[in-house]
């Protein structure tokens, strides 16, 4: 791979700025309420995740980084992935929308408890942590569930990999559950729990491929025994 190949583009520096400010500017549009608090907070939390976190890629790991902008399709990728990323897709677009047409708007969820919003707002606290330190720890963090043998791909042991086997997902999680709590949407845990459970599925596809296909994982398996949750699974 060239080395212009392993840096982005101008083009998709400014693309991924544009989803990176145009998901909380869509989030408080539906509201109808330009002073929410609550959606405000996520709105911030998501661009300093994901600006601190592109701006670790592009000094530290630039090739990772270009890993990340990869489509469906890419390389060799898992076909049954694909329908999987469509379909996430999808409901991460409903998730979005329904949250403040629900909370706001339309108020279908009312006198949400306020306990329940503190504990979101604690829920993306750590997912920023695992998210983040999933990106730091592990070089090889693609969003296609393929082996990266351009890359040497090998299994990744330490940091928060040494805690769970897949510490990004159990940061979506907190992520998808977390940000309908914090803003008050009994539809939005629904559809957290629903695109939490379709992770779970695809964990055991993931590992199904790195268990048969990356030397040295089985034996990751053995030494880190939960994929998700300490002493649950």
């Amino acid at each position: 791979m060239s080395i212009e190949n392993k840096k982005l583009s101008t083009g998709q520096i400014i693309l991924a700025i544009i989803y990176i400010l145009i998901i909380p500017l869509l989030l408080l549009l539906l509201s109808g309420d330009w002073l929410w608090l609550e959606g405000w907070i996520f709105g911030v939390w998501l661009i300093i995740i994901s600006g601190v976190t592109a701006i670790y890629l592009y000094r530290k790991d630039p090739e990772l980084l270009v890993e990340r902008f990869k489509q469906p399709g890419s390389d060799n990728q898992k076909v049954w992935d694909q329908y999987f990323l469509y379909g996430f897709e999808l409901l991460f677009l409903a998730w979005i929308i329904i949250m403040p047409l629900d909370s706001k708007r339309y108020q279908w969820t009312t006198n949400f408890p306020w306990e329940l919003k503190i504990l979101g707002g604690i829920g993306l606290l750590i997912s920023f942590f695992f998210l983040y330190r999933a990106f730091t720890d592990n070089t090889f963090l693609s969003p296609l569930v393929r082996i990266q043998t351009e890359r040497n791909h090998h299994v990744v042991s330490t940091g928060v990999y040494g805690f769970v086997r897949h510490p990004m997902y159990l940061g979506a999680i907190f992520l998808f559950l977390g940000t309908p709590l914090l803003l008050g949407s009994q539809y939005g845990v629904l559809i957290g729990v629903i695109i939490s459970l379709l992770l779970v599925a695809r964990i055991r596809g993931e590992e199904k491929m790195l268990v048969e296909e990356l030397e040295g994982y089985q034996d990751y398996t053995n030494q880190v025994k939960y994929r998700l949750i300490p002493l649950i699974w």
